[in-house]
């Protein structure tokens, strides 16, 4: 009875044993083609229309954020 006992926790060690092998391979060929398809195919980089900071308007921007402030601080209390 013993031997039949040890010989399924052979078997299942075997079994957990393949199957966290087949992972850890699984995930160094995944990380593998990352590598490559990032160094070979690299993504372009967005640019947004418009990105470039104006300077004319930032004089207006800070007095409509201080107007807005001081609206809120009078509306508060």
């Amino acid at each position: 009875m013993e031997n039949l006992v040890f010989e399924g926790f052979k078997f299942m060690a075997l079994g957990m044993g393949t199957v966290f092998s087949f992972l850890i391979i699984m995930i160094i060929a995944m990380n593998l083609q990352s590598l490559f398809i990032h160094k070979f195919f690299p993504e372009p980089m967005p640019t947004i229309p418009g990105s470039t900071p104006k300077k004319n308007n930032d004089k207006a921007k800070i007095a409509a954020i201080s107007a807005a402030i001081q609206h809120h601080k009078n509306v508060k209390g």
